[in-house]
């Protein structure tokens, strides 16, 4: 069992940087590929960068540039350093854990950390 605890959303405006972090309890989070998937209101919900467990990173199109996901095993954390953000990067963020790199059906998921790019 993996409980995912998120923090760092917030308001920021146009331009400006935020960090998410994840905190993952259990002794076997390095053996999880980690995931940040967002949704914003009427939307589905979409992976937007994901790191394997070897540190094998992704990103979603829209994101590759801005976005660096990164972990560190020895705190059972996983971030998510975001830059340039735009208004429609406005969402709820959650982390994800899968034991399978790009974590594309998660086993657990955190209760999400809101994000909004306003002026």
């Amino acid at each position: 069992q993996v409980q995912l605890a998120e923090s760092g959303g917030g308001l920021v405006q146009p331009g400006g940087s935020l960090r998410l972090s994840c905190v993952a309890s259990g002794a076997s989070f390095r053996l999880y590929a980690m995931g940040w998937y967002r949704q914003a209101p009427g939307k589905e919900r979409e992976l937007v960068a994901a790191i394997s467990s070897g540190h094998i990173t992704g990103y979603a199109a829209s994101v590759k540039g801005r976005f660096t996901i990164s972990r560190e095993n020895a705190k059972n954390t996983v971030h998510l350093q975001m830059n340039s953000l735009k208004p429609e990067d406005t969402a709820v963020y959650y982390c994800a854990a899968d034991l399978d790199y790009p974590v594309r059906s998660p086993d657990y998921w955190g209760q999400g950390t809101q994000v909004t790019v306003s002026s």
